[in-house]
C-alpha cells in the first residue's frame, strides 16, 4: 500500500461532503450494496488542501509521544503526505516562532512536562492531543481555558486522527486466511473489574478462547501478531472502556487487517457503522445473553461466515499509526480550523 497519507477530515462539514461524493462514485463503479449499512467510506484526503498555506507553518511538538523520539529529519510532511510548507520540530527554543504547539496529554497527566509559563503569542495556537479514552485521561480540569484545538480519535475533534479507516480499493477476489482456530484475544493490560474482562470470563464458559499477550504471559512479537490472529475465525476486539468513537487498533489492525471477523465491545453498533459496514463485524450487544453470542459463533456455517468479508471487494484497511503523519494532519487542517476558540472545559467536551 502506498506510503502517501490519506489525511483525516478537518471539519465534519467537509467530512460529510467528501464522504458522500466519494462513496456514491465508488458504489456506482462497483455496483456494491451493503445491507443494514449506515457506514460511509471515509476518503479523508482533500485535494484542495495538499499545501498547508501560502507561508511555511511551524508545528512544535512539545513532548515526544509516550516519550519515544521521532525522526523528523528532512521534510516528512512533504514526503509522507504530499503537504508542502509544514515544518515539524521538537526544538523548544523555537517556541516563539511556532504557529502551533502540540501537547500530549499522556505527558501532562504523568507530570513529565508542563506547558510554558508564558501565554501563546498572538496567532499561536495550542493543541491538546490524546489517543486515550476519557476513562484513562485524568486531571482534565487542570487544563480548562488553556487549549485552542483538540486532536483525538473523536470525529468532532478539531483535528480528527482515527486509528484507522477503510479506503476505496476495488478487488475481484476476497482473500480469507486459512483458519485453524475459532476465537482469539490479545490482551496486554488485564484488570478483572473491566467490562471486557468480565465479558471474556462469561464467554469462556461456553466457548474456547485462545488468549495471547503480556497479560496471559504469551506475548506475541510484532511480526507474529497478524499471522497468529489470522488463523482464527473470530477476534475479540474488546475496547478497554466504552466511549463515543473510541475504536482502536483492536478493530483496524488486530481484526480487519489480520483477516479475522471482529467481535466488538465498545460504543453502540450505530457508532461502529459510521466507520465500517454493518455486516463486517459482530457486536456483543446484538445478543440477549453471552450464551447466545457463543452459540452464534459455534454454529455459524461457512456461507454465513464468508459474508463478513464482502467489504473486501470494495475497500482495504488503512492504519494511522505513524506519529509524523498524524502531526502533518495539523497543517492540512490548519486553513479551516476555527480562530479564537478556547476549550473552557476540556473534561466536559471529552466526556460528552
Amino acid at each position: 500500500m502506498s506510503k502517501r497519507m490519506v489525511s483525516p477530515a478537518c471539519t465534519m462539514a467537509s467530512y460529510s461532503m467528501i464522504t458522500m461524493k466519494r462513496f456514491a462514485g465508488a458504489m456506482f463503479l462497483l455496483g456494491a450494496v451493503f445491507l443494514n449499512l449506515t457506514f460511509l467510506a471515509q476518503p479523508f484526503h482533500n485535494p484542495s488542501r495538499t499545501q498547508a498555506q501560502n507561508h511555511s507553518l511551524m508545528v512544535l511538538i512539545w513532548d515526544w509521544p509516550y516519550g519515544h523520539a521521532l525522526n523528523l529529519t528532512g521534510d516528512p510532511c512533504a514526503t509522507l503526505c504530499s503537504i508542502k510548507g509544514c515544518q515539524l520540530t521538537w526544538n523548544r527554543n523555537l517556541y516563539n516562532q511556532a504557529d502551533v504547539v502540540v501537547f500530549h496529554h499522556w505527558a501532562l497527566q504523568h507530570r513529565r512536562s508542563r506547558p510554558p509559563a508564558s501565554k501563546p503569542h498572538p496567532g499561536q495556537k495550542w493543541v491538546w492531543l490524546s489517543l486515550e479514552s476519557p476513562t484513562h485521561s485524568k486531571d482534565l480540569a487542570r487544563w480548562d481555558g488553556v487549549f485552542n484545538w483538540t486532536m483525538t480519535f473523536r470525529r468532532d475533534s478539531d483535528i480528527f486522527i482515527p486509528y484507522g479507516e477503510l479506503v476505496a480499493q476495488p478487488s475481484d477476489e476476497v482473500d480469507i486466511p486459512e483458519k485453524s482456530g475459532l476465537v482469539s484475544w490479545v490482551i496486554s493490560h488485564h484488570h478483572h473489574t473491566q467490562q471486557r474482562a468480565q465479558l471474556y470470563r462469561n464467554l469462556s464458559k461456553y466457548i474456547k478462547v485462545d488468549v495471547y499477550g503480556r497479560a496471559n504471559k504469551k506475548p506475541l512479537c510484532p511480526a507474529c501478531l497478524l499471522p497468529t490472529i489470522s488463523k482464527y475465525k473470530f477476534y475479540l476486539a474488546f475496547e478497554n472502556s466504552v466511549h463515543r468513537d473510541y475504536i482502536t487498533e483492536k478493530l483496524w489492525r488486530n481484526s480487519l487487517l489480520a483477516g479475522s471477523v471482529p467481535v466488538v465491545m465498545g460504543p453502540p453498533r450505530s457508532n461502529y457503522q459510521r466507520f465500517i459496514p454493518g455486516d463486517a463485524f459482530i457486536h456483543v450487544d446484538d445478543f440477549g445473553s453471552v450464551k447466545e453470542l457463543a452459540d452464534f459463533l459455534l454454529t455459524m456455517n461457512e456461507s454465513r461466515y464468508q459474508r463478513f468479508f464482502e467489504w473486501k471487494r470494495s475497500f482495504a484497511v488503512k492504519l494511522y499509526d505513524s506519529w509524523p503523519e498524524r502531526f502533518c494532519t495539523i497543517c492540512q487542517c490548519f486553513p479551516s480550523l476555527p480562530q479564537g476558540k478556547v476549550y473552557h472545559s476540556l473534561e466536559k467536551w471529552f466526556w460528552s
